[in-house]
């Protein structure tokens, strides 16, 4: 029994540190109507959540053995100015990693030429805040990863997506 409680005893702070090495990593997914795997408008394509990338990400991590959470900040139709706005609400403390999506939506809508500041500034408060940002600019992808609308994923889009994110996200988590 002596044995038992002197091993247990040394064990101890080995096990408070993984404790503290598996804390959940916190993602955010924020972007457009990709992110959040819906379309509006007349390109009302797109997939329902669960398929959308940011859960696929979220699955591929756990496959990975990351105690991961990526929530879907995903807005059809935003522009780059509407992330900016909702910044501070899309992006809660103790994220640690933003994943931005910023999408063709500026020049669609006219303010293309506002799109390169309201990404650095995007940017900037993120790091500000101590969190890692992968910037994903326009998505391109083979047709057959697109829905008949041409602009938006379909599941197999989704999960290629979710899948080349992967070593950038493990990468950014840095374990």
């Amino acid at each position: 029994m002596r044995k038992l409680a002197m091993a247990l005893a040394l064990l101890a702070p080995m096990l408070v540190a993984w404790g503290a090495n598996a804390a959940t990593v916190n993602i955010v997914a924020l972007g457009a109507s990709n992110t959040a795997g819906r379309g509006q408008g007349t390109h009302p394509g797109g997939v329902d959540k669960n398929q959308a990338y940011p859960a696929q990400l979220e699955a591929l991590l756990k496959a990975k053995g990351y105690d991961a959470r990526v929530a879907n900040a995903g807005i059809a139709g935003d522009t780059t100015g509407g992330m900016l706005a909702r910044l501070d609400k899309a992006v809660p403390n103790g994220t640690q990693i933003v994943i931005l999506q910023t999408g063709g939506n500026d020049e669609r809508k006219g303010v293309g030429g506002e799109a390169g500041g309201n990404v650095a500034q995007i940017t900037s408060k993120l790091q500000a805040r101590g969190i890692k940002v992968i910037l994903m600019d326009r998505l391109v992808a083979p047709a057959s990863t697109r829905d008949p609308d041409g602009q938006h994923f379909n599941a197999e889009g989704h999960k290629a997506f979710a899948a080349g994110l992967l070593p950038k996200v493990i990468t950014a988590i840095g374990k």
